[in-house]
């Protein structure tokens, strides 16, 4: 099973947060919740992804693009701001051509909100910091019950 290692933003102690695990990683030395920030292909997307427990903000993307780089430190500061509420998945279209296919990924980034394995909203195209935590709180409270 893949892990990251990500430091606690709490207690700074360095923990494993596993690419796929039941509800969602906490630090093992405060309890504090962590960001699950990892990265998904074609073979473990659906482990990974589609059967979390929380709901999964997923990035397509591509190391060659540019709007793609400017946007994923945002998503990664999106992910760091609603620890336990949200796993960020990365997926990179160019090792990954299934999971593009599937999704019908036509511009990158793409991004997606994930609840219950099912997308709950999509954008495509590089947007402001702003623009898209507003879009990913919309989609969120969508999917609240």
């Amino acid at each position: 099973m893949e892990t990251t290692l990500l430091s606690c933003p709490q207690c700074g102690k360095t923990n494993r947060v596993p690419a796929q695990a039941a509800g969602h990683p906490r630090c093992g030395n405060c309890k504090a919740d962590l960001p699950w920030i990892v990265s998904a292909g074609d073979a473990d997307f659906a482990a990974v992804a589609e059967q979390s427990s929380v709901p999964v903000l997923v990035d397509f993307w591509a190391a060659w693009c540019g709007p793609c780089r400017m946007v994923s430190p945002v998503l990664d500061k999106l992910a760091r701001e609603r620890p336990g509420k949200i796993k960020l998945v990365k997926v990179d279209v160019d090792t990954s051509p299934g999971l593009s296919r599937r999704f019908d990924v036509q511009a990158i980034p793409t991004l997606m909100v994930l609840v219950d394995g099912k997308v709950a909203a999509r954008q495509a195209g590089a947007a402001p910091a702003e623009a898209l935590r507003t879009w990913l709180d919309k989609a969120l409270a969508r999917t609240r019950p």
